[in-house]
């Protein structure tokens, strides 16, 4: 049996979405938090299960049988993140996994100014330890994230931000196939993978241009000193913690970490990689 974690998020779900296209329902099960919101899935046929990271033993009864586990990522900010993806890891092995997949990020490293990267770092570090099979999947930058980044943009037509730099944007859907394909064929993706990202390289002041051209008007880039974004975001209500949490991912751009891009990700879709455009115009017709 395979086991996906996070099945009520948003790559969680898609992954479990894919997968149910490559394997039998019955050869899948979820790890979700609550297990009402994963009812499409049981009606499919999917063994649904609650557990929790930051409960291990819930864990135990959610991973049993599994022969593979995916741990999606906690969505959690601060040191309890890594101890939560450390316990899923941990609690996987004791259930019997042989193979334990994590999604990390292509920016992982323990020197990453965005802390998130450095806890994927630190969690790849633990996923590898027992010398067991494990898949660390290095996601691109999701492109939703370029909502946040383009802030209220669309009413106000300047995105109004601390210098960046190119990022990979890479949308969810197509991260979703790619580890659904390495759960159905072990031999694709092995140890920590090349970074699975869409090819393009964007930053703010192109985003404004494509964000031009969809909305048919002027959307400007304007670069905001780095205390002054975070006076303005903590005066929004922002607590200042998440402001410094959030101006880390300014920082990485700026520093380069994000212009990466690898063309594993689209030989094992086999087509091209989902543009960054078409999740901008999926944010500008949601906003309309």
């Amino acid at each position: 049996m395979i086991v996906i974690t996070g099945a009520n998020g948003t790559l969680g779900s898609l992954i479990v979405q894919r997968a149910l296209e490559r394997l039998p329902a019955g050869e899948l099960g979820v790890s979700v938090r609550d297990t009402s919101k994963a009812a499409a899935f049981e009606a499919a046929g999917v063994r649904v299960r609650a557990g929790d990271f930051t409960d291990p033993a819930s864990l135990h009864h959610a991973f049993e049988g599994a022969d593979q586990v995916l741990v999606v990522s906690a969505a959690i900010r601060g040191p309890g993140a890594l101890a939560a993806n450390n316990a899923a890891i941990d609690a996987a092995r004791e259930a019997g996994a042989r193979r334990v997949l994590y999604t990390s990020h292509q920016g992982a490293s323990p020197s990453a100014l965005f802390p998130p990267h450095r806890v994927h770092a630190a969690t790849e570090l633990h996923l590898a330890e027992p010398g067991l099979p494990f898949t660390a999947l290095r996601n691109g930058f999701y492109a939703s994230t370029l909502a946040v980044a383009i802030g209220d943009a669309l009413a106000t037509g300047v995105i109004a931000a601390p210098a960046d730099g190119p990022v990979s944007w890479t949308a969810h859907a197509d991260l979703a196939e790619v580890a659904a394909l390495a759960l159905a064929d072990e031999g694709v993706l092995d140890g920590v993978t090349p970074p699975l990202t869409a090819p393009e390289l964007l930053d703010l002041e192109q985003v404004a241009r494509i964000l031009s051209d969809i909305t048919g008007r002027t959307i400007a880039r304007v670069v905001v000193d780095d205390e002054e974004w975070k006076a303005a975001a903590i005066a929004r209500g922002l607590a200042p913690l998440v402001a410094d949490f959030s101006l880390g991912m300014y920082l990485a751009a700026r520093a380069g970490e994000y212009a990466v891009s690898d063309p594993t990700l689209e030989c094992l879709l086999g087509r091209p990689a989902t543009p960054a455009r078409a999740t901008l115009d999926r944010i500008v017709a949601a906003a309309r």
